[in-house]
């Protein structure tokens, strides 16, 4: 090919130049711009990929299944905790008796009795099953926020997917530049063999990264479809906010303590036993019966006031204690789990700021320590080889990759953090 070269022309010769002097100006001029494109890729400040999250777990929240069974469910315990608390049913009786011999007549008698007890008159089994059901809204938010979370950490990965397939596009483009000037090259006998199949590997190892990107977003929007009650949810944004402020960690405590609807469980749990423990210390009272009773025989009739008292000497054994011992566990745990949580939110807020400094520090190395362009100009010089600038090239593209799996794993901190506000 160098041999064929050097039989050109003069003018051939002059034209071969010119041609390579400009590609090479095309791609300069080509590789600055996909480099501001990058730069603008993390310089860009934006809500859409909020207001984007907020619009696909509304969605989610009016279309999941589950929630809506969870929503069924609770009202049906809600509905049962209603049950059994009200005055039992009125009790009528009737009686015919057959004399014996016929000639003294015969015997009716009719009655209708009322029983009812204390705790249902005070309204003291009204005032539980309350409380049990604020039990079931509480556990029915608990659902809603672990369902809502794992939603919104899908959401996350598919822009961290979205913004890695946006910056694998910008290399592709450059890629096939650079295939293409060294094909040129090749086919003017400018360059070898070797560098072009370079050229050509870098090309095609760029098309398998955007081929595996798009498989897992395809699998992101599949998990999202499912828990969208089977409709197709897009959400194309592919820069994260980064105007959220992290409060310091006493501040975010009494905030999500005050929220999480765990807590609030088991808080609730305390209430529900100390007025158990009203109830069936009421229940230990005796029982009453009042009504209207009549008797017809031949000849007479009787008729009045009937009333009735069961003293609960043994069926309420034991039932104080109980209630009294399921008070002491109930505020262990209550004890237990404000201690257990926080200490795991004190980890996640660790880690939470962690991830924001390291993605931070990455951005800004991004912006201040980029050569991408000077190591065009020396590869278009010649004084670096294309391996060498493949090599080099490869380092900032592992620390913009860095930089978005460092954004991708705060946010998911940050959401596990915030979760009590979904």
């Amino acid at each position: 090919m160098k041999r064929a070269c050097s039989l050109q022309t003069k003018s051939m010769r002059r034209i071969t130049c010119e041609f390579h002097v400009a590609n090479e100006k095309q791609k300069h001029n080509h590789m600055k711009a996909i480099v501001i494109s990058i730069m603008a890729l993390f310089a860009t400040i934006s809500l859409n990929a909020q207001n984007g999250i907020e619009t696909a777990l509304k969605a989610i929240e009016e279309n999941n299944q589950t929630l809506k069974a969870l929503r069924e469910t609770a009202e049906s315990q809600k509905l049962e905790n209603k049950t059994g608390i009200y005055l039992t049913n009125p009790e009528v009786g009737f009686n015919y008796l057959w004399g014996n011999p016929v000639d003294i007549g015969n015997r009716t008698d009719f009655s209708i009795v009322q029983t009812f007890d204390i705790p249902t008159i005070t309204g003291k089994k009204s005032k539980i099953a309350n409380e049990r059901n604020g039990l079931v809204e509480w556990q029915y938010k608990a659902e809603r926020m672990h369902l809502l979370l794992e939603a919104k950490q899908y959401c996350i990965e598919l822009i961290y997917f979205n913004a890695l397939k946006k910056e694998l596009q910008i290399r592709l483009q450059h890629a096939e530049t650079i295939a293409t000037g060294y094909q040129n090259r090749l086919n003017s006998g400018d360059a070898n063999i070797l560098e072009y199949n370079k050229a050509q590997l870098s090309l095609s190892a760029i098309k398998g990264e955007l081929s595996g990107i798009e498989v897992e977003r395809n699998a992101l929007l599949s998990q999202l479809k499912r828990l969208n009650g089977g409709m197709d949810l897009s959400m194309d944004e592919a820069n994260f906010n980064q105007n959220q402020p992290l409060l310091n960690f006493d501040e975010w405590y009494v905030q999500a303590e005050q929220k999480n609807p765990i807590l609030a469980y088991i808080k609730q749990e305390v209430v529900v036993s100390q007025k158990q423990v009203s109830l069936n210390k009421a229940m230990s009272l005796p029982t009453f019966s009042a009504g209207y009773m009549s008797e017809k025989v031949v000849g007479q009739n009787f008729q009045g006031l009937t009333v009735g008292v069961s003293v609960p000497l043994w069926e309420n054994k034991n039932r104080v204690k109980q209630a009294n011992a399921a008070v002491i566990a109930a505020q262990s745990r209550e004890t237990d789990s404000k201690q257990q949580f926080y200490n795991q939110l004190q980890i996640q807020y660790n880690r939470a700021v962690g991830l924001k400094n390291i993605a931070e520090a990455y951005r800004q190395s991004l912006t201040t320590a980029n050569s991408t362009v000077l190591l065009k100009k020396a590869l278009d010089s010649g004084e670096i080889s294309l391996l060498d600038y493949m090599v080099e090239l490869g380092l900032y593209y592992n620390m913009v990759n860095r930089t978005l799996e460092a954004e991708r794993d705060y946010q998911k901190a940050l959401a596990e953090l915030s979760a009590v506000e979904l």
